[in-house]
């Protein structure tokens, strides 16, 4: 039997159905990603999964004694307490209990007195009673999988690091069954990498919704779509899922085609009336009424966005060149860029973990903010476009339709007069939505407003920080096509691999320290270099190590700064003597490796090919480093 089985599950919210007669198994160890166009109700269904949210009709079946866990989309705002009492809530009734052995665990740590012993003596009879020793060790151990300090105030947390929190809380009761709502939202690709070998790594069966392309390569074992209420179900990877989509929309517009032909000329005879006979043809009239009636029901599929970037003059050949920046903050290096060199035309990503200061480098290039030391030359005719990130550009008090006029009815487009409702309804703005007032509006249509807001202004320098959140797959990638096809240059923050990978041409990469170096390509390609490069680092350090044993090893044999020292045993001048060899080959091994990762036919191999190359690579290195460790100590 299934973990979970729903059948014929219908519900509504007085408009279109957003489910409606849905059929559903989700089986154990099963990683099914749940895909679908902003609005189509995917945040519902999982909510009626997780029984947060009655159907109008239909079942939800599960099976016995099974346990299930859900993480919202956006972290709730009245949670409160330390990380270890949010994790433990996860645990149910019993989490009072421990919160209370927690505490007073904590307390006697700094207060020996009578009263805190007893408070902790208390604590332990009711842990006791309720035999719950077992769940405090779950609470403990998910901490420290986590890597979660139980002690920290879970308010002053990042929005990354609540995620992480509520991961754990739903984690602490080994669920067989884990739903997840865009779990990536607002994480960094440090932790976007981390939660991917996190879930990868769990047992249980799995459903999630995600925009996150790379995540849902790696993670996901099944595509189920949800469109216009009903489910699809694709049983394989995402590039095969996308290829049988596009087969299965093609075939539904071709029937469509062949049914509203039917329909028009069936329109036609029963407006020529009778044509040498008495009496109609009432079983055709019949079939025409049915063929009405499923006209009338049919859902269309809802518009793509449209964009188009207004164009300003062409910018300078030279758009920002910058020498030896320094920007500090509260006494410490927060940016340190030695060079970059932004040319007309260069599209280019800047990758960081959340917090190190990628959009106070934004401003810097800009010539917003002015560097500690260092010098920043900006080009001529430059006219800047900005996507912030907190959409602090958008007037809450105000209409979408105001946002976008600013008091005019028609806006220019690349020299086209057009009128604001038609302009916003590019971007899936309906008029009656075009006056709705923007605190109304979910994270996606704010996105969506923003960029048509950005796109309505000529421009020839696109900025563009963090513009992927709260997008649907389909408009994530009309924008990418757009940042492509754009005339000018473009700058872009973002922790969507995939869009990096399809855009930029070079990325400047925060690497610690505040140290900003720049590589050619997307972040796969910043990867792979970075991988090269510490590899050539380690093979340096191992050669200078050879180096040192080797005279140290000829000072020893002359006798000139060493006793002679006590005489080995046989078994350990034999491991001795073979050490050079096994160093040899070693280093040839490392060579050979990393000549074949160097060559760029090597990243198109399959995932795993490439996997078990870099994991070769990997135990080369550690058995070299071991060979010259036992070198040293058998010299020793």
């Amino acid at each position: 039997m299934a973990f979970i089985r729903l059948r014929n599950i219908q519900l509504g919210f007085g408009g279109p159905l957003l489910l409606d007669q849905l059929d559903l198994a989700i089986d154990a160890g099963e990683r099914l990603c749940l895909l679908g166009r902003n609005g189509t109700g995917k945040s519902t269904l999982l909510k009626v999964i997780a029984g947060m949210i009655r159907a109008d009709s239909g079942e939800v079946e599960y099976r016995q004694g099974i346990r299930l866990a859900m993480l919202d989309q956006e972290p709730r705002s009245d949670v409160l307490g330390s990380i270890f009492d949010v994790v433990a809530a996860g645990l149910g009734e019993n989490a009072t209990l421990l919160k209370q052995y927690h505490h007073a665990i904590v307390r006697l740590e700094t207060d020996t007195s009578e009263q805190a012993i007893q408070q902790l003596a208390d604590a332990q009879n009711k842990v006791d009673s309720a035999d719950a020793w077992g769940l405090n060790q779950q609470v403990e151990t998910t901490l420290s999988r986590m890597q979660l300090d139980g002690e920290a105030d879970y308010t002053t947390l990042s929005g990354g690091m609540k995620r992480r929190v509520l991961l754990a809380k739903a984690l602490v009761i080994k669920p067989d069954i884990l739903l997840l709502d865009e779990p990536t939202n607002h994480l960094d690709v440090e932790a976007i990498r981390w939660l991917e070998a996190q879930l990868m790594a769990y047992n249980g069966a799995l459903m999630f919704i995600t925009h996150d392309r790379a995540l849902m390569r790696h993670l996901s074992t099944r595509i189920v779509e949800l469109d216009r209420g009903s489910l699809t179900n694709y049983p394989c990877d995402y590039d095969t899922y996308l290829k049988r989509r596009e087969q299965a929309l093609h075939a539904e517009a071709v029937a469509n085609a062949g049914f509203d032909k039917k329909l028009a000329q069936e329109e036609v005879w029963i407006r020529q009336g009778i044509k040498a006979r008495r009496t109609r043809n009432e079983g055709r009239v019949r079939a025409l009424q049915q063929l009405r009636r499923e006209r009338r029901q049919r859902r269309e599929r809802t518009g793509k966005v449209s964009m188009q970037a207004a164009k300003a003059e062409r910018s300078g050949k030279l758009v920002v060149e910058a020498e030896n920046i320094v920007f500090r903050y509260e006494d410490s290096d927060l940016i340190r860029l030695p060079e970059a060199t932004i040319m007309r035309g260069d599209k280019i990503g800047i990758l960081g973990p959340n917090g190190v200061g990628k959009t106070t480098l934004l401003r810097l290039l800009l010539g917003e903010l002015q560097p500690t030391t260092g010098s920043i030359k900006l080009g001529s005719k430059l006219e800047i476009a900005y996507f912030d990130q907190l959409r602090a550009q958008l007037n809450e008090t105000q209409t979408v339709f105001d946002n976008i006029s600013q008091g005019r009815e028609f806006i220019e487009i690349n020299g086209k007069q057009k009128h604001v409702i038609s302009y916003l309804q590019d971007f899936l703005f309906a008029p009656a939505r075009a006056r709705s007032p923007v605190s109304a509006l979910s994270g996606g249509e704010r996105n969506r407003l923003l960029l048509a807001r950005l796109f309505s202004r000529p421009s020839n320098v696109l900025v563009l920080d963090e513009p992927t959140n709260d997008l649907d797959i389909e408009t994530l990638e009309l924008l990418e096509e757009l940042v492509l096809n754009y005339h000018g240059t473009v700058l872009l923050v973002s922790h969507d691999r995939e869009f990096i990978n399809n855009v930029v041409t070079s990325t400047l990469v925060f690497e610690g320290d505040g140290c900003v170096n720049e590589y050619v390509g997307g972040y796969d390609d910043w990867e792979r270099q970075a991988h090269a490069r510490q590899t050539r680092a380690a093979t340096s350090e191992l050669k200078a190590q050879k180096k040192l044993l080797s005279e140290k090893r000829n000072t020893a044999d002359n006798g000139e700064t060493k006793k002679q020292p006590k005489k080995r045993s046989y078994k350990d001048q034999r491991e001795l003597d073979a050490l050079p060899e096994q160093i040899e080959q070693y280093e040839a091994e490392i060579a050979q490796l990393q000549q074949q990762m160097n060559k760029s036919e090597f990243y198109q191999q399959e995932k795993t090919a490439i996997s078990a190359v870099q994991e070769q690579l990997q135990q080369a290195e550690k058995k070299l480093q071991h060979c010259y460790r036992r070198w040293e100590i058998l010299e020793a």
